[in-house]
């Protein structure tokens, strides 16, 4: 939670043994900086430490409620809104605020968090090292635009005349620019990306829902073939929520949200064929079932 703008409260939950059985603790750690020295990085640098430290302790998530002061703060430290985190491994366990967003950040265990300043600043060398083995523009510099200048846009449509401007300054075409690249490729791309991150969080949403059911139990996970030694026997193309899960993540996998219905009614129909019709198994496969024609009622 956070009260004050110079006063940071992170909660850290830490699962202890396998998904499927833990235990819940919590460390409670204070980052405080004072208003006039927080624009100089001492708050990131202590972020970084505290993360460095959660890595060392094997935990992997923090969890926080920031409020409208420090949603960006906490953006910049890697912070998402979108939590991947399992609802049941924290749901109860964190005290909601009013007028707070719950944030989650991701540890990766093979990250250094105290050499992050380093790393970005190598990198950034590294890329500008490269662009001036091709570029110019650090070498021929050309004279700034007269005052009222107006290119010719005679034979243009209006649709273009942003790309006709650009490509009359000075030293674009000279930098491999075309006029084709300005009229296509950067809007097609942000839109193409805009719609496939709205379907990636849509289809998100949609798993994460039917993972809360009390019925979806026996298909959270894989199942075990160890134990079920006959089941690929007879199911030839097992699938589970979490493998569909895995599958959004990706990407590039699910094309429209029928196709997730798709899977999400395989996990049924496998359900059905390996479990007999008395067995709790095929009970929650019917129930699963009737959820999903609600859940997706224009598919």
């Amino acid at each position: 939670g956070i009260w004050l703008p110079s006063y940071v409260y992170v909660w850290l939950l830490i699962p202890i043994g396998s998904s499927e059985n833990y235990e819940h603790t919590f460390h409670h750690y204070l980052i405080s900086i004072s208003i006039s020295s927080k624009t100089q990085g001492y708050g990131t640098k202590l972020m970084n430490l505290v993360k460095q430290h959660a890595v060392t302790e094997g935990i992997e998530y923090f969890i926080t409620y920031a409020d409208n002061y420090a949603i960006g703060y906490f953006k910049k430290q890697g912070f998402t809104k979108s939590i991947t985190m399992h609802k049941s491994r924290f749901h109860g366990l964190i005290k909601d605020y009013d007028g707070a967003t719950m944030v989650e950040c991701y540890m990766h265990p093979s990250i250094d968090y105290t050499r992050i300043p380093e790393m970005i600043k190598a990198q950034r060398e590294f890329l500008l090292k490269r662009i001036r083995l091709v570029a110019k523009s650090h070498r021929v510099i050309y004279p700034p635009l007269p005052c009222g200048f107006q290119p010719i846009l005679e034979g243009v449509s209006r649709n273009n005349e942003s790309a006709a401007r650009s490509m009359a300054i000075p030293g674009v075409a000279e930098a491999g620019w075309t006029f084709n690249d300005l009229i296509s490729t950067p809007g097609n791309n942000k839109d193409a990306d805009r719609l496939k991150n709205h379907l990636k969080s849509e289809l998100l949403q949609l798993v994460r829902k039917t993972e809360e059911q009390q019925f979806s139990w026996p298909f959270r996970l894989p199942v075990d073939a160890n134990d079920v030694q006959d089941y690929l026997d007879v199911i030839k193309d097992p699938i589970d929520l979490s493998t569909i899960e895995k599958r959004i993540k990706k990407g590039d996998w699910y094309k429209s949200k029928k196709m997730l219905y798709v899977d999400l009614m395989r996990i049924v129909q496998n359900c059905k064929t390996y479990n007999d019709s008395s067995s709790s198994y095929h009970e929650c496969a019917v129930s699963l079932e009737t959820y999903l024609g609600t859940l997706f009622e224009d598919c």
